[in-house]
C-alpha cells in the first residue's frame, strides 16, 4: 500500500506542476503587445544622409583577398623578399642582344612520282628510271626533266637523284618494290 501511495503523490506533484505552467502563461500579456510598446518608443538615429553610398559599396566588393606569406601557426617569422635583380634590356648600357640561331634548312623536296624500276633501252645509252603517278608511267634518262619541275640527275639501282629546277635543291626517291604481281 505504501508504493501505490507513492505513486499518487508524484502524479498529484506532476498536475500541480502542469497547472501552474498553464496559469503562468496564460497569465502574461500577448506577445504583440510587447512589441507594439517598443515600437511606440523607438526613437531613429540622426543620420545627415541617408543614401546608399555606392561608390564605398563597390570599393568593399572589389577588394581581392591576398594571403600573407606568414604562416599563423609558427612564430618564425618569414624570410624577407628577394631584392629585385637588375636585368638589361634594350638601352642600358650593360645590354647584350641575344644571338638568334638562324632557321634550319627546309627539308629535302619529294617527288611526288614513285620509282618503280630502272634499265637500258640500247647499247651505248644511259639508264632510264621507269616513274608512275599511278596512272601514267613515264620514262626517264639522266638529265631529263619530269613534270616540269624535276632534272633527274642520277639513276641507281635503289634510288634516284634529281635537283628541283625553281629552287636547286637537290632530293633522292627510293625504289618502291611491290613485288611479283599476281
Amino acid at each position: 500500500m505504501n508504493r501505490k501511495k507513492n505513486i499518487e503523490i508524484a502524479v498529484l506533484g506532476a498536475l500541480v506542476l502542469a497547472a501552474l505552467g498553464v496559469w503562468y502563461f496564460s497569465s502574461r500579456p500577448p506577445a504583440g503587445v510587447a512589441r507594439a510598446s517598443t515600437v511606440a518608443n523607438y526613437k531613429p538615429m540622426r543620420v545627415e544622409n541617408p543614401q546608399i553610398h555606392w561608390d564605398r559599396l563597390a570599393d568593399a566588393q572589389g577588394t581581392e583577398y591576398k594571403p600573407s606569406p606568414r604562416d599563423i601557426f609558427s612564430r618564425d617569422l618569414p624570410p624577407p623578399p628577394p631584392k629585385p635583380v637588375h636585368v638589361p634590356g634594350p638601352g642600358d648600357t650593360d645590354y647584350v642582344a641575344p644571338v638568334i640561331p638562324p632557321p634550319p634548312p627546309p627539308p629535302p623536296p619529294q617527288l611526288p612520282l614513285k620509282y618503280f624500276g630502272e634499265g637500258k633501252a640500247e647499247s651505248g645509252s644511259g639508264r632510264r628510271a621507269f616513274l608512275t603517278d599511278g596512272n601514267v608511267v613515264f620514262v626517264a634518262a639522266e638529265g631529263d626533266i619530269v613534270l616540269g619541275r624535276y632534272r633527274i640527275i642520277r639513276i641507281n639501282h635503289t634510288n634516284i637523284e634529281f635537283e628541283e629546277i625553281s629552287s636547286g635543291r637537290h632530293g633522292t626517291t627510293k625504289l618502291e618494290d611491290e613485288g611479283p604481281a599476281i
